[in-house]
């Protein structure tokens, strides 16, 4: 099981609610959070395969990261109060940052196309957000005012959506 390998715990900052089933448990936030705040910083990341439990941190197809942490935890939402925010090119400076006020007790829940141009693993979302897209396959499928107006979106997603765009018009 995936979360035997979890090394990293930020247990003054989140508590994982386990369930039973498959895919059901989540990341609970233990205090209060600002929005915008950094809540902390990505370590302890392993480069590996594209699977259900990475995070694409580049435009590669091999730019993938195992989370080892509690982070895995964090759900999809289509209105997610929380990003994996892998702009910088030095990963010293990746984190995991607020969208929203978070109240202590509250899921935290990512945009998964915010970072995942294709999903590994897609999936029917029942976040029941207003704008929920229904079907998670990643930012591939999504143009880019879907993916704007849900979440922050980072820059190797905009970068695969600049390429697509433009050979998209090139072939009209």
């Amino acid at each position: 099981m995936y979360g035997d390998s979890i090394t990293n715990f930020h247990r003054e900052l989140f508590k994982v609610d386990i369930r039973p089933g498959v895919l059901t448990s989540k990341l609970i936030s233990v205090k209060d959070i600002l929005a915008g705040q950094r809540i902390c910083k990505l370590e302890g990341l392993a480069t590996g395969p594209k699977t259900y439990s990475t995070v694409q941190c580049g435009p590669g197809p091999n730019d993938h990261k195992d989370l080892g942490s509690d982070l895995y935890y964090v759900n999809h939402s289509c209105d997610p109060n929380v990003v994996f925010d892998v702009t910088s090119s030095n990963p010293d400076d990746w984190h995991f940052r607020a969208l929203k006020d978070i109240k202590s007790g509250e899921e935290l829940r990512y945009f998964y196309p915010a970072t995942e141009w294709e999903m590994a693993q897609p999936f029917e979302c029942d976040c029941k957000a207003e704008n929920c897209l229904g079907l998670v396959s990643g930012a591939y499928k999504l143009s880019r005012e879907e993916l704007e107006e849900r979440s922050f979106i980072n820059r190797h997603i905009l970068q695969l959506l600049d390429v697509r765009d433009s050979s998209s018009e090139e072939s009209s």
